[in-house]
C-alpha cells in the first residue's frame, strides 16, 4: 500500500469518463492505496481518477470518521435504482480543498458493482452512503460535484476555489 497525491482541479484527468476495469490484481493494489489515501486526506470516499488511475473504481467509508470503520470498494459500480426523493446535502471534494457546496440527490440508491475478489453485489445505501456513493460515482463518469450546481452557484464555488 502506498499514500498517491490527489489530483486537483483543473486537473484534466478529472473531468474524463474511466475505464472498465480488465485486470482485477491491480485493482486490488488500487483499491488499496486508495483507502490508505482516503484515510490519510481524511476522505470519506475517493475515486481512482482522483489519484490519475483512470478506472472505474472507487472507495468509501461514510460513517468512519464517527466510529467504527467499514470500508467498502466498488469496481465498475453502477446506479440499479434512486428514490424519486431526494434532499439537498454539503458535499466537499479531496480534488476541490477548501470548499463545499450544497447538491440535491437521491436520498438512497441501490448500488452494484464487483468487490475486490471479483464478485457482483448489490446494496442498499440511504443517507450519507448514498450521496458519497453517488459522489464518488461521478467521477468515474468525469462529473465534479459543482457540475450539478447552477451556473451561478458554481461560478461562486469556483471563484472561492480560486479557478
Amino acid at each position: 500500500m502506498s499514500l498517491r497525491p490527489i489530483l486537483r482541479w483543473p486537473d484534466p484527468r478529472l473531468a474524463r469518463p474511466c475505464a472498465p476495469v480488465t485486470d482485477l490484481e491491480a485493482a486490488r493494489t488500487l483499491i488499496a492505496d486508495l483507502f490508505e489515501t482516503m484515510y490519510a486526506a481524511p476522505g470519506r470516499g475517493l475515486a481512482a481518477p482522483q489519484v490519475g488511475a483512470m478506472l472505474r473504481v472507487f472507495v468509501m467509508d461514510a460513517g468512519w470518521k464517527r466510529g467504527e470503520k467499514t470500508p467498502r470498494a466498488c469496481i465498475d459500480p453502477h446506479v440499479i435504482s434512486a428514490s424519486e426523493a431526494t434532499a439537498m446535502g454539503e458535499e466537499g471534494c479531496l480534488s476541490v480543498p477548501g470548499v463545499a457546496a450544497l447538491v440535491e440527490r437521491p436520498v438512497s440508491i441501490v448500488l452494484g458493482y464487483r468487490d475486490a475478489a471479483g464478485e457482483a453485489r448489490q446494496v442498499a445505501l440511504e443517507g450519507a452512503e448514498a450521496r458519497v456513493a453517488q459522489h464518488e460515482l461521478d467521477h468515474l463518469d468525469g462529473v465534479m460535484h459543482f457540475d450539478r450546481l447552477g451556473a451561478a452557484a458554481r461560478d461562486a464555488l469556483l471563484v472561492e476555489y480560486g479557478a
